[in-house]
Parts: C-alpha cells; structure tokens; sequence
C-alpha cells in the first residue's frame, strides 16, 4: 500500500481528495444548512452545457463549464428573488437547459470527445499539479471568506428574514455563496464527476447533523469524515481495481447508514 505513494499520479490524487474534502466542508454545510440540495444539483448538471459548448468551440470545457456554472447558481437566485419564482422551480430550468445544451453541442463537436466519461464519472487520478494549485487557492479564498463573515453568513443561511430585518447585505452574500459553490462544483468535477459530485456535498454534512447540530462543528466533523472515507476510498480502488469515486460514495453511503443506526439505538 506504501509503494502507492511512489508514484506522482496516486500523491496528486492523494493531496486533491484532502483539498476537495476540506472545500467540500465548508460549501456542503452551507449547501445543506440551506437546503439548496436541489440547487447544488441543477448547477451540476448545468455544467455539461458549458462541457459541451467548451468541445464544440475548440476551450477549456472547465473555464466553460464555470461560466454555465456561475451563470445557472446567479440565474436561480435572480429569478427567486427577482420573480419569486421557486428556487426548485427555477432549479429544474436550469438542469434541464443545460443538460440539453450539452448534448446539442457534444453532438455537433466532430469526432469522439475522449474526456467525456471523466467528467461525467470522475477519474481522480488524472489531476494535475494545475488542477491541485487550483484547487488549493480556491480553498483558501473560501476559508478566508468564512472567517471573515462568518456571523453574516450563518445569519443568511439560517434565518433571512431576520438578516434582512438587522440590515446585513444578504443579497450580496446570497450571490457570493451561490458562485462559491458554483465554483466548488466545477473544480469537483474532474474529482468525482458529474454523477456523484452531489455525494461530495451532501452525505459527509448529512451524518455530521446528526451528532454536531451547530454549523461550525458541521465543518469539521464534515471535513473529517469526507478525508477519512476519500482517502480509504482511494487506497481500496487502488488496491482491487476500481473506480475511486463509487467506492467513496459507497463508503459515505455506509457511513450514513451506520449513523443513522447509532442515532436510533441512543434514542432508546
């Protein structure tokens, strides 16, 4: 199992699953504090139409995939705000209109796109030392951001009537969180894919809520069971010769259950 760490790709892969985790902490809580599953969902599959549209013109599918990504989170907010439209409402717009793009544009691109499986099912072992740099700035722009307004956003996030009614700039940290976590599913997605990014960002919150009701505890008990089961996950894919990103969606998922089984039998 130590030999695996000779070799540059596995430590990339390695060092990325820890950053993810540490991003997919502090966005996941947001995300399910929130309850913007949905939301998170709809941008997720909004990127296949940037993904689509990035191959058919000859870019970066990722820098494309961000501008549909940024584009669906501040358009599902304008429109809940704006209109009144209902965030699950305006979600499926936006999951249907990109997914559709996608598949017009991968249509019209000439040949076969060779990447395609790689963002639609993750291939971990891929990252570069780019996408970790990436990854690693991205990281610590969003923990700075929470530190510095940390009582701003837990207000929006729990209660924005009363973040409206004490004066705080909602709407702005409204939009920031929602390009955040824009942003977060974009770099994710070569980590684990499309399919199972959702995984990512939701299951390590859900079992933390069950024993750290409190936001900031959510982080961390977040944050470690995404490394634990990243970092496990890794290594037994590595070991028996399969997809790393199922078995850390299988290890959350056990994870979760196993949670939810040590809750009931406390209750007793």
């Amino acid at each position: 199992m130590i030999d695996l760490l000779q070799y540059s790709f596995f430590t990339n892969a390695l060092i990325g699953v820890i950053i993810i985790s540490v991003a997919a902490a502090f966005i996941g809580t947001y995300i399910v504090t929130r309850r913007l599953v949905s939301i998170s969902g709809g941008i997720t599959h909004a990127c296949f139409g940037g993904l689509g549209l990035g191959y058919f013109l000859g870019v970066s599918p990722i820098l494309m995939a961000s501008v549909f990504a940024i584009g669906a989170s501040a358009g599902v907010e304008w429109l809940s705000e704006r209109y009144r439209v209902r965030e699950d409402s305006a979600t499926a717009v936006v999951w249907a209109l990109g997914m559709a793009i996608g598949v017009l544009f991968i249509f019209l691109t000439p040949g076969y796109v060779p990447e395609l499986n790689a963002f639609l099912f993750g291939n971990i072992l891929t990252i570069s030392h780019s996408d970790l740099w990436a990854f690693a700035i991205y990281t610590i722009i969003l923990a700075l951001f929470f530190v510095i307004f940390y009582d701003k956003i837990i207000a929006c996030a729990f209660d924005r009537d009363f973040a409206r009614v004490s004066q705080l700039p909602v709407r702005v940290i409204s939009y920031i969180m929602t390009a955040m976590v824009a942003v977060c599913i974009v770099l994710t997605i070569k980590l684990v894919g499309i399919m199972l990014l959702m995984s990512m960002l939701t299951l390590p919150q859900m079992i933390a809520e069950m024993f750290a009701p409190r936001f900031k505890t959510m982080v961390i008990f977040s944050m470690i069971i995404s490394i634990v089961c990243g970092v496990a996950g890794l290594f037994i894919s590595a070991i028996i010769n399969v997809p790393c990103a199922a078995v850390i969606v299988v290890l959350f998922s056990l994870s979760f259950i196993a949670g939810r089984i040590v809750v009931a039998f406390r209750k007793k």
